[in-house]
């Protein structure tokens, strides 16, 4: 298989964490529910390329989104490796948190967002409401001992409202983390950022006091900007970025939001930038084919398009 030639970067971090999303936030946005078997396959076999971070599913109301109403299906399907700190799930509110403390799990996340109208279309609640709502989730969650992450959507553009300025993003992300969270992850839900921009709030969050050892960044490729700006975070200090096998994801809440910054295009330029992921890409290539056949139709993934041509 061919593999980018290695020149190290000085510039960047020698090796960065992948919190890989495809389960999650990839299958989500599909049109079509993928069953639960296929599913926990899935997670085994991304965790077999060496992914160590996988957010396996979210416990939301079935209504909102039906594609992971099987959410403790799944995670019985998987058994103990389904569960721990490194198999983070989504929880909206307090009777999601009920369910995945039912399922066993070791770690959640919440899903914040930076503007008003996408909180009320994601959550039916203003930016202050879910805030509030997000309170005893945490609390019962640090109580629970789990470990606990905090998204924040709409970071650096709104379909609806706009360019939303950075100092609104970072008060919500300072409210968000002073509930106890331990890592924040700044999404670029509709893939608008740029790098002078994600460079400007990245210095914000620091003035809040939100370090870049706690951030996360998720950006989406809409504009084929993923990637750059995931280098521009990394060389701000950020080691932890959230990616999907095989590109798959968006947002079934903001239909501008294609998919998330695949995680073999990062693995690529990781690897020949001499930066450790800890990912045998040959297998997670493989993987990716594997789903895409699944849902068929080709990866979006530009480096698993390029190795396996049978993906097409």
């Amino acid at each position: 298989m061919r593999t980018p030639q290695v020149e190290p970067d000085p510039t960047l971090p020698p090796e960065i964490t992948i919190y890989e999303v495809g389960a999650r936030d990839g299958l989500q946005n599909e049109k079509t529910v993928v069953p639960a078997d296929v599913k926990a396959e899935f997670i085994r076999r991304l965790a077999a390329a060496g992914l160590v971070t996988i957010e396996t599913t979210s416990f939301v109301n079935p209504q909102w989104v039906p594609q992971l109403a099987d959410a403790a299906e799944v995670l019985t399907l998987l058994g103990d490796e389904g569960r721990g700190p490194r198999r983070p799930v989504l929880v909206p509110n307090e009777r999601g948190l009920d369910r995945a403390l039912e399922a066993g799990v070791g770690a959640v996340a919440i899903f914040g967002s930076a503007t008003e109208t996408f909180a009320r279309k994601n959550l039916n609640r203003t930016v202050d409401e879910s805030i509030d709502m997000f309170a005893p989730v945490v609390e019962r969650a640090r109580e629970a001992g789990l470990w606990v992450r905090a998204y924040i959507s709409m970071c650096f553009g709104d379909p609806w409202e706009g360019p939303v300025p950075v100092e609104q993003v970072a008060r919500v992300a300072e409210r968000l983390m002073e509930l106890g969270c331990d890592q924040l992850s700044i999404g670029d839900t509709i893939g608008v950022a740029t790098s002078g921009h994600v460079t400007r709030l990245l210095e914000a969050l620091g003035h809040k006091q939100i370090g870049v050892e706690r951030i996360g960044v998720h950006f989406h490729d809409t504009y084929g900007q993923a990637l750059s700006n995931t280098l521009v975070a990394l060389r701000h200090g950020v080691t932890v970025v959230d990616s999907s096998a095989g590109g798959l994801g968006g947002c079934p809440y903001a239909e501008s939001a294609t998919g998330n910054l695949a995680t073999e295009d990062l693995v690529w330029a990781m690897t020949g930038a001499g930066v450790r992921t800890g990912v045998d890409l040959e297998s997670l290539l493989s993987t990716s084919a594997w789903m895409a056949a699944q849902l068929g139709r080709p990866s979006p993934s530009a480096v698993v398009r390029a190795l396996t041509p049978a993906a097409d």
